[in-house]
C-alpha cells in the first residue's frame, strides 16, 4: 500500500498531473471518474493568493468527490510561499504539492518552478518553510535538473525527504528540454532505489498508453505514475492502465457514445462552476481532444468552438453519436 502521510494510494496509484488551464474542477471530475487515484489543482501563485487575487483564489476550489486532492502552489519568495500554504491549508486540501518543475519563461525566469533547481538550498529553505506552516503532508514535483550538466535529482530528493516532504513526483526532462525529446526515467529509478529514500516515487513524462505504463512499473520500479497530457481529451486511460495492469488485456476503447457522454459530464461541471458564458469558452479547448482521430470531424469542431449557444452545442455533441455511430457500427460488422 502506497501513503503520503495517512492518506493511501492503493499498491500502485495513477496521479493526475496538475496542468495549467487544464486540471480545473470541471477536467478533474472526469478524470476521478475514470479511474485517478490522486489529483492536484492547477499551480496557483504564491503572490496571487496572498494579495486575495481572484483567478488565484479560484483555484482553491476543491470539492469532497475530488479526495484525495492536493493543492498545488509556485512562486519565488519564501514568506509568500509559507503564507500561500497556510492559505492553501485552509482550503482543506489533503496535501500541499509544491511546483518547483514548471518550465515555461513567466515561471522560471521569475525564479520559480524549475527555476528552483538552480538554487538547491532555497529550494530546501522554502520547503522546510512550508512542511512548518502546515499540519498536512507537503510533497513536490520537480525535474531531472536544470540542463545536462544539472541533473541533481538525487540530491534534490535526500534534502527534500530530509526535511520532511511525504513524496516526490519526477518528470524525466530537465528545464532546458520543456517537452522535447524523450523522458529519460533511469534518473528517476536511481532516486527509487537509493536506500536512503523511503518516501513514494511517482514518475511522470511520456506515459500515454496501458503498455507504456507497465513498462515503466517494471522497468524503473516507481511507486506509481503521473499522468499529464495523455489525459486531456482521453480520461479512460487511468482505468485503462489499472485493467491493463491487472489482466493484461486491452479495454475496448470508450464509444462514440461514451464520448460524447464524458464531454458533456466535462462541459456541465464547467457551466456550473464557471457560469454559462466562461463555461462555454473554456470548453472549446477540450473538443478536439475528445474527438480527435475522428475523420472528417472539422465541421463539427467548427460548430462547437463557434457557437456561444448552449442548446446549439448539445445538439451538435448528439449529432455527432448520430453520424459517427453509424460508421462505428458499419466498421465492426
Amino acid at each position: 500500500m502506497i501513503k503520503i502521510g495517512n492518506i493511501e494510494l492503493g499498491n500502485f496509484p495513477l496521479l493526475l498531473a496538475p496542468m495549467e488551464d487544464v486540471s480545473d474542477p470541471p477536467f478533474r471530475a472526469v478524470c476521478k471518474q475514470n479511474g485517478a487515484d490522486l489529483m492536484y489543482t492547477e499551480f496557483i501563485s504564491s503572490e496571487g493568493l496572498i494579495r486575495n487575487a481572484a483567478k488565484s483564489v479560484k483555484k482553491l476550489d476543491i470539492f469532497d468527490y475530488e479526495r484525495p486532492i492536493g493543492i498545488q502552489i509556485f512562486g519565488s519568495d519564501i514568506d509568500s510561499m509559507r503564507e500561500s500554504a497556510i492559505v492553501s491549508a485552509a482550503a482543506e486540501p489533503d496535501l500541499i504539492d509544491i511546483n518547483y518543475g514548471c518550465p515555461v519563461k513567466n515561471v522560471a525566469c521569475r525564479g520559480a518552478g524549475a527555476a528552483l533547481l538552480r538554487d538547491i538550498p532555497k529550494m530546501v529553505a522554502i520547503t522546510a518553510e512550508i512542511v512548518k506552516a502546515v499540519n498536512l503532508p507537503v510533497t513536490v514535483k520537480t525535474r531531472l535538473g536544470w540542463d545536462d550538466s544539472t541533473k541533481n535529482i538525487t540530491e534534490v530528493a535526500e534534502r527534500l525527504q530530509d526535511i520532511g516532504i511525504k513524496a516526490l513526483s519526477i518528470h524525466g526532462r530537465t528545464r532546458v528540454q520543456m517537452y522535447k525529446g524523450q523522458a529519460d526515467w533511469t534518473l528517476i529509478r536511481e532516486v527509487k532505489q537509493n536506500p536512503r529514500i523511503h518516501i513514494p516515487i511517482f514518475g511522470n513524462g511520456d506515459v500515454d498508453s496501458p503498455q507504456k505504463a507497465l513498462q515503466m512499473k517494471n522497468e524503473f520500479g516507481v511507486d506509481g505514475i503521473m499522468i499529464g497530457r495523455a489525459s486531456i481529451g482521453y480520461p479512460w486511460i487511468f482505468n485503462e492502465i489499472k485493467h491493463y495492469l491487472k489482466t493484461g488485456a486491452m479495454p475496448p476503447p470508450p464509444s462514440v457514445a461514451e464520448r460524447v457522454a464524458v464531454c458533456k459530464k466535462h462541459l456541465d461541471f464547467s457551466l456550473k462552476w464557471k457560469n454559462e458564458v466562461l463555461g462555454i469558452l473554456e470548453m472549446r479547448r477540450h473538443y478536439a481532444n475528445y474527438f480527435k482521430g475522428f475523420p472528417e470531424f472539422k465541421p463539427f469542431r467548427m460548430k462547437l468552438v463557434t457557437s456561444n449557444n448552449i442548446n446549439e452545442i448539445y445538439n451538435t455533441l448528439n449529432e455527432i453519436i448520430a453520424h459517427y455511430d453509424v460508421q462505428e457500427q458499419i466498421t465492426t460488422v
